[in-house]
């Protein structure tokens, strides 16, 4: 379990990285776009073939990925409405729109968001014994972007560098924690249950890029956004195929 947390804990590690660069230097608004489109197209390749391949392989019966996928969903979706309501549904706004949420919502939104992505982790450390190299990256790769255009967000709202560092760093840990839970949770999990929890991350996952990261790309990003989410694909694709 020890050591599914720490794999949760490197996996988030990259949102400090995204952090500290964002704090470190301006980037433009349609580079800030294009970056989060890039980290939209490895996760949907993680999605692909982490996570919904694995899922199948593992698990035959159409009963349990389907319903994964819409339960993730589904759960994502009233979690989403929830903090919205509560002022945290501009939490990746990169221009600021943050000013006018609450702190807490806009933490409880991003932690929301990457949970899915922590339980996988802790899931695959204990069926596979190992995690998966190509996952991994995915993850972390797409986190870098998360955190620059969400910081930059913060900082335009007049958030201060030590409380958004403190912010990130806090969501690390829960990564952490989420990634244990993975692991100790699921031990006595049937291959339909484990497939399941990966469909589950999966919805959960795709909604999220549809309705917060996707958008936001698009916007700053303009119709080049669709080239570096094709590029995102291709480089999670080709470390999958390596893996």
């Amino acid at each position: 379990m020890a050591g599914a947390f720490g794999w949760g804990i490197v996996a988030a590690s990259s949102l400090l990285v995204g952090a500290v660069l964002a704090i470190l230097f301006r980037i433009p608004h349609r580079l800030i776009g294009l970056i989060l489109a890039f980290g939209s197209g490895v996760l949907i390749s993680a999605v692909a073939f982490d996570l919904v391949l694995d899922a199948a392989a593992a698990h035959t019966g159409d009963g349990a990925l389907v319903s994964g996928l819409f339960a993730g969903c589904l759960v994502f979706f009233g979690g989403d409405l929830l903090i919205e309501k509560w002022g945290g549904g501009r939490r990746k706004d990169t221009k600021g729109g943050q000013r006018s949420g609450s702190p807490l919502a806009i933490v409880l939104g991003t932690v929301l968001d990457g949970i899915p992505e922590s339980l996988v982790i802790g899931l695959t450390l204990f069926h596979g014994g190992a995690v998966g190299a190509a996952y991994l990256v995915a993850v972390f790769i797409s986190n870098v972007p998360e955190a620059i255009g969400s910081t930059t967000g913060l900082l335009a709202a007049g958030w201060r560098r030590s409380r958004i560092l403190w912010m990130w760093a806090a969501i690390a840990t829960v990564s952490g924690i989420s990634s244990a839970a993975g692991y100790g949770l699921f031990q006595g999990a049937s291959p339909a249950v484990g497939a399941f929890v990966l469909t589950f991350a999966a919805g959960s996952i795709l909604t999220m890029l549809a309705n917060t990261m996707m958008p936001e790309a698009f916007a700053q990003g303009g119709k080049l956004a669709g080239i570096a989410t094709t590029l995102g694909f291709a480089v999670a694709f080709t470390i999958y195929l390596l893996d």
